[in-house]
């Protein structure tokens, strides 16, 4: 080194280098490395750097003069590191700064000299760079810049081990990850549920069930709690699955849990898990249903039938996010978004002291009601169709057709097991239709008894007619279905007409009143 930068010979300054960094690895490697440069070569700072894009580099370590200063990215462009992470050895004698102007950080260091020279690895990629500046001139020899390629080359040998070691680390972390889903999805088989309850089967139209819909897509993203209300059968576990599946949370198990189903004893094990020994029976430990469904979501069915002493644990679970096995004293954390339903009336429950109101607070931050199915008979007439074509496709069964009677029956009956006793009653008629025409018992559909009304009791006009126009749209829709599938053709025994059970004439007239035309 010329100047008065160093008094060290080449010799010198690879023996400082060498013992400075034999023994480390890592970022300790880098720090000694960066170090050791700047003194030897008599300089008053010095780094290592990573290259992580074209244009933008990370520092591995810095050295400025009197100890190791902070992490820092730069981008290369006007700066003298630009051409050497392009592969270059370069440097610069004096008058740094009036060579490299846009380069702030050479002002607020004063540097006034620059050598350079790449991390070349043995496909010739430059993985990064070495960098010593110092505030006085300087002016390398060639062994002086050979001593900092050897080093340089070393330096990208250790980069490479330590970018291996992250990769294998992601790899490794991902693996876990995948270990985790995979045993979660084989438990509660979660593609097989998610393919038999897709959140696509919520079928209809109705603005009832469109406006429950829109508020579900506005909180799934939301981590709130959710209380959804709604008679048996109306699909209050479609709705949890579509707040999952649209959730930031939808890659990781959606765990369902009966309440109701579960006997007072065994609940505590079913959602918290319990160790070996923990009770009579206990053989070995397992895992609640909480810490399964950890970065997941549980879906507590029938919620208002939990035990007393199992609404304290969930609540805690709700406010704290931890709570303790059966017989364990060791806490486990598990973040987990709680979905809860009920065919109850909750708040009712909480007034007769059955319900703890904290409990039911902290369940309620978002109540969803999902409409029985005599408040949306606009979609009856869909949801029948959709479960013929289901059943039929299932079973092999060539029905195609639903008789517009048939329609008219299932809109007027008042179905109190909901869209879940429809499913059953069109599988039935599926299996014992002898022909095209889906078939159905009159006597499993008879009429409610009308309510008869006080005499102070205005007549609901409206809404009877409302339900007219609702008849009327379905059967529209039908008709057009049916017609659709026969290419337009009404007469013949293929013909739309034949499975309507209907005469060609009157399909005709059916038509016209109902604004039916190709």
């Amino acid at each position: 080194m010329q100047g008065q930068s160093s008094n060290l010979s080449s010799t010198d300054i690879l023996r400082v280098l060498v013992e400075g960094t034999a023994a480390a690895t890592g970022d300790d490697f880098f720090r000694s490395l960066a170090r050791h440069a700047a003194q030897a070569l008599g300089a008053h700072y010095a780094f290592a750097a990573e290259t992580v894009s074209e244009m933008e580099s990370r520092s591995l370590a810095y050295w400025e003069g009197t100890g190791y200063g902070e992490g820092f990215s730069y981008r290369f462009l006007g700066t003298p590191c630009l051409r050497v992470a392009q592969g270059h050895v370069c440097y610069t004698k004096s008058g740094l700064q009036k060579a490299f102007p846009e380069d702030l950080w050479l002002q607020q260091i004063g540097a006034d000299s620059y050598v350079g020279v790449p991390m070349r690895n043995a496909a010739s990629k430059v993985l990064g760079h070495i960098a010593v500046l110092h505030t006085e001139p300087m002016e390398p020899s060639q062994d002086d810049i050979n001593v900092l390629q050897v080093f340089a080359a070393r330096a990208c040998a250790e980069l490479e081990r330590v970018q291996a070691e992250r990769a294998l680390q992601a790899a490794m972390r991902e693996l876990q990850r995948l270990r985790d889903r995979l045993q979660a999805e084989n438990v509660y088989l979660q593609e097989e549920i998610r393919s038999e309850h897709n959140v696509d089967e919520i079928v209809g139209k109705d603005p009832a069930l469109s406006a429950l819909l829109d508020k579900v897509t506005r909180v799934a993203a939301s981590d709130a709690a959710v209380l959804i209300h709604g008679e048996t059968g109306t699909g209050k576990e479609l709705i949890a699955r579509a707040l999952h599946n649209r959730s930031p949370r939808r890659d990781r198990p959606l765990v369902k849990v009966n309440c109701g189903a579960i006997s007072a004893g065994l609940v505590e094990s079913e959602l918290f898990g319990h160790v070996k020994g923990a009770f009579t029976g206990a053989l070995a430990r397992r895992v609640g249903r909480f810490e399964l469904a950890d970065r997941g979501t549980i879906f507590l069915d029938e919620v208002g039938e939990l035990p007393a002493d199992t609404q304290v644990k969930l609540l805690r679970v709700l406010q704290e996010r931890e709570f303790d096995p059966v017989g364990s004293n060791q806490t486990v954390r598990a973040d987990v978004r709680v979905l809860a339903a009920s065919n109850r009336d909750l708040e009712a429950a909480v007034r007769e002291g059955r319900f703890r109101a904290d409990l039911f607070y902290r369940l309620n931050v978002i109540p969803l009601r999902v409409p029985p199915l005599r408040e949306r008979r606009s979609d009856i007439a869909q949801l029948a169709m959709y479960f013929m074509e289901r059943y039929a496709r299932k079973s092999g069964r060539p029905i195609q057709a639903i008789a517009s009677e048939t329609l008219c029956r299932l809109a007027d009956y008042d179905w109190p097991g909901n869209v879940r006793e429809l499913q059953n009653v069109i599988e039935r008629a599926v299996v014992l239709s002898p022909g095209p025409v889906l078939e159905i018992d009159p006597q499993q559909l008879r009429p409610a008894p009308a309510v008869v009304a006080s005499s102070t009791t205005p007549p609901a006009k409206s809404a009877k007619q409302d339900d007219a126009t609702a008849l009327e749209e379905m059967d529209r829709r039908h008709i057009l279905s049916v017609l659709e599938r026969v290419s337009w053709v009404i007469e013949g025994s293929n013909g739309a007409a034949h499975l309507l059970n209907l005469h060609a004439s009157t399909l005709r007239s059916r038509m016209k009143k109902l604004g039916i035309a190709r």
